[in-house]
């Protein structure tokens, strides 16, 4: 077997797995035939914009032609992605029981993932037709949802309406800014914001976290830097968690990302503390609250990796597959109950962090992905 490109051969390298029970167990559970990617566990039994995005994304590393396909075809009819707009964020079922859009702002972070994944499958499938929709969808988001902000330069606001927090301040999420997608971004369109926005991603993952816990939303005013969301929250949580699992399968030779990692190191500790990752973090005092869900600990698998965390790495990866195993055992036709422990957002955390442990998937420094299929190429 070929090892991944870039990893030690040693125990702990992996080598290219053959199928992905965790994709087809989602795909049975989530995705339509006609490629909607519904969330069971609200009652809009809605679709996301970044349900798709990431359903694609799942798709390419599976090399789930047919799916890939029928999620971005869904994705451009009903959320409007690939036309002159950005895709709507919220569908589902509406007040008086008609389906359609919710709310049509967009939400940047699936922007991203949405071009992302027409890029590589383009270069992957070789398939044009995808390039052209990638760069359509890129250039929206240049247009709609990038703002210079003072020092801190060119960035990503969550969405086009509704972030400006006051003059020169606004409200931002560092979940949404995977340094991989954004080295990609910047080979790709050369002459846009990319470059910079790697450098600003950095700084906000960084310098918005004072006790080393990254928040879930965070104000960065352009004449006082980063300052706490306060009118909103000032937790670490369900956002958040990204920050680390992006951290984590971040290629180790990014010039940026050991800066990332050691600023968030008190994640480790907590971890090992805890013996679970916390659910809530007051990132202003670094208090925990609660104990975070099975897809929280898979999403953290590839952050302990990162970090030699050897011992936390295999107590959560445990803890992971029993849980998995126990889930999977039971029948979950799709829509029921939520799905449980393994619902629309733990199973989405737990394809990221615990498909990157298994080698579904690996970024390169420039930010290209190799997905398993394609790993002995």
């Amino acid at each position: 077997m070929t090892l991944w490109p870039g990893l030690a051969a040693d125990a702990a390298a992996q080598a290219c797995p053959a199928g992905w029970p965790q994709w087809d167990a989602f795909a049975r559970r989530h995705v339509q035939a006609d490629g909607r990617v519904v969330d069971f566990s609200v009652p809009e039994q809605q679709s996301t914009s970044e349900s798709q995005s990431y359903g694609m994304f799942f798709a390419l590393a599976a090399n789930d032609r047919a799916r890939f396909a029928a999620i971005w075809r869904w994705s451009r009819d009903n959320l409007g992605a690939g036309s002159d707009k950005l895709p709507a964020w919220q569908w589902g079922r509406r007040e008086g029981g008609s389906f359609g859009v919710i709310d049509p702002n967009a939400a940047s972070d699936a922007d991203l993932w949405f071009a992302y994944a027409l890029l590589e499958a383009a270069r992957l499938w070789q398939m044009p037709d995808y390039l052209k929709a990638g760069m359509a969808l890129l250039g929206q988001v240049k247009a709609q949802e990038v703002r210079v902000m003072g020092d801190l330069g060119p960035m990503l606001l969550p969405g086009p309406v509704g972030f400006e927090a006051g003059r020169e301040r606004w409200r931002l999420n560092p979940s949404y800014l995977p340094l991989p997608l954004l080295r990609r971004f910047a080979a790709v369109d050369p002459s846009g914001p990319w470059t910079a926005m790697v450098q600003g991603a950095a700084r906000l993952a960084t310098q918005s976290a004072p006790q080393g816990f990254a928040p879930d939303w965070v104000i960065y005013d352009a004449g006082k830097g980063f300052q706490p969301d306060s009118e909103r929250s000032v937790l670490g949580s369900y956002d958040a968690i990204r920050v680390y699992l992006w951290a984590g399968v971040t290629n180790d030779g990014d010039p940026l990302v050991a800066a990332v990692r050691n600023a968030l190191a008190p994640m480790t500790r907590a971890v090992v503390s805890y013996a679970a990752p916390p659910e809530k973090i007051n990132t202003v005092t670094g208090a925990p609250e609660g104990r975070g869900p099975i897809g929280f600990s898979a999403a953290l698998l590839p952050w302990l990796k990162a970090t030699g965390a050897a011992d936390a790495l295999a107590a959560q990866e445990a803890l992971v597959r029993e849980k998995w195993q126990t889930w999977s055992r039971a029948a979950h036709p799709a829509g029921a109950a939520g799905d449980g422990e393994f619902n629309y957002y733990n199973s989405v955390l737990s394809l990221f962090g615990w498909g990157w442990l298994q080698g579904q998937y690996r970024f390169d420094a420039a930010g290209q992905v190799t997905p398993a299929w394609a790993c002995a190429a």
